[in-house]
């Protein structure tokens, strides 16, 4: 038999007949068992699913054209609980298999709601964050970037370690690993089930697919400063919901630019931020080493620095694609940014010192300041003669911005209080509270081990440490 067909053969005694034509129940009838819906319900798994053609065709049917789908009705029911409420029930994580939960939603073409539901970032919470597994690599390479995807992709991590990048299914069960051109990924970035990969001593941006047999490059998109050059290097990479950014630099590093594409086509939109380098002129052709798309402003924020024989200079921007100008300029020299980051939902950069390590701030609905950033940290460390931020790591996720401090992540999140919520939900000026959360430093097996990279996706946060051959997830509820 298919796995559906006619079943009034199966009907319960005395149920001979199906809703009323000019109800708008479904009756359908799963592995013998009977379940009753609304079309609107079985509209949710979309055009593509088998359950959303049963919600015009089923709907007030005789009862000899019930439905049959010969497929496990425990598991269709709380794959059809999803569809009524949005979430899964609670036993299911408890009563099922995550493999099982998963093949059965692809079945029905309900994964991509699955897959979201599990991991949507909305479940993401900062103060729940604990230690939930390590993610052992092939190879003997530590890992270089991190890339989670999107909630509702069939990939839920990728990971660069070495010329390899390895990818996890949403299960994190299953690993598929592929050798790239490149001697060593240095930037990487989730593209639902492809990844865009760069080095900062290979030419071009390589798209990879890694379902691909043999060669996984799909795409390679390159950038050189006039028609005869080389191509040039990827310093990195960023996206927004229809465009691919990439910082490029000439193989002689006296000439950068940042490139947006069309993610639907790959073919180049716009070149903004291009430096040409004359002579000692460094500090004025910085490239962009960290991209960050800001939704609420319309902005890419690009971020570089430079290590010269004064110190480490830094260069922020944010740029107007449309206009291919930059809306706002700081030159960073005391004090030069060790990572920086924006959180569109805080409206606010941050940026960890290089000499002091502390976080600041800047406010970026109000950047007009000649002195923009304000210390949220606990006091200077600027006479030490130490690089207190050397090595930390920033990200920023939901109404949370992340740095890493040696083997431990600090949290930082905004306390409303009394009548300064009030304030600042209504848009007006005033004080804003952002508190330090210790979240400690992970598992036993890496314990003291200095965190080297941070990702973030669904409800995750992805760690890796300094000359070690695995990466650390650490989740805030039950994995699928």
């Amino acid at each position: 038999m298919p796995p559906f067909a006619s079943a009034a053969s199966i009907l319960p005694s005395g149920n001979t007949t199906a809703a009323d034509p000019s109800s708008n129940v479904v009756t359908l009838n799963v592995g013998g068992q009977i379940f009753q819906t609304t079309a609107q319900t079985l509209s949710v798994a979309g055009s593509g699913s088998l359950l959303s053609s049963f919600a015009s065709s089923a709907c007030g049917s005789a009862a000899s054209s019930i439905p049959f789908i010969d497929r496990d009705p425990e598991l269709f029911a709380c794959l059809l609980s999803l569809l009524r409420t949005g979430r899964l029930p609670s036993r299911a994580a408890a009563a099922f298999d995550p493999d099982d939960l998963l093949a059965e939603a692809r079945f029905y073409s309900l994964h991509p709601i699955l897959l979201s539901a599990l991991s949507h970032p909305s479940l993401f919470d900062g103060f729940a964050l604990r230690p939930s597994l390590l993610l052992p690599l092939p190879g003997r390479d530590s890992p270089s970037a991190l890339a989670p995807a999107a909630a509702d992709s069939d990939v839920s991590l990728f990971v660069a370690h070495g010329g390899k990048v390895s990818s996890f299914d949403p299960s994190l069960r299953r690993r598929a690993t592929a050798l790239t051109p490149l001697p060593v990924v240095d930037s990487l970035l989730a593209l639902g089930p492809l990844a865009a990969a760069g080095a900062t001593d290979f030419p071009g941006l390589h798209l990879l697919d890694l379902r691909r047999t043999g060669n996984p490059v799909s795409h390679v998109l390159q950038w050189s400063p006039h028609q005869f050059a080389p191509a040039a290097a990827v310093q990195a990479i960023g996206s927004s919901s229809d465009h691919l950014f990439c910082s490029f630099e000439s193989c002689r590093r006296n000439a950068n630019a940042i490139l947006a594409y069309d993610l639907a086509t790959l073919q180049p939109v716009t070149e903004i931020a291009r430096h040409e380098i004359y002579g000692a002129e460094l500090d004025s052709g910085i490239p962009a080493t960290k991209l960050q798309w800001v939704p609420g402003l319309n902005l890419l924020m690009a971020a570089g620095s430079h290590s010269g024989p004064s110190g480490l200079s830094g260069d922020i921007r944010l740029w107007d694609l449309r206009s291919a100008e930059a809306v706002w300029h700081r030159k960073e020299k005391a004090d030069c940014f060790a990572d920086i980051t924006v959180s569109d939902s805080l409206s606010a950069m941050f940026k960890v010192g290089i000499n002091s390590g502390e976080v600041l701030m800047a406010d970026i609905r109000n950047l007009s300041s000649e002195k923009p950033w304000t210390r949220i940290g606990s006091g200077s460390h600027l006479g030490t003669g130490k690089k207190e931020g050397s090595g930390c790591r920033m990200e920023s996720y939901g109404r949370h911005v992340f740095c890493s401090r040696g083997a431990d992540v600090e949290m930082w999140t905004e306390v409303l209080m009394g009548s300064l919520a009030t304030k600042i939900e209504d848009g007006l000026e005033g004080e804003r509270v952002i508190k330090r959360n210790m979240m400690g430093g992970g598992s036993k097996v890496a314990e003291g081990k200095k965190i080297n990279l941070l990702g973030f996706g669904g409800n995750r946060m992805v760690v890796a440490r300094k000359a070690e051959q695995c990466v650390e997830v650490w989740e805030t509820s039950t994995r699928i």
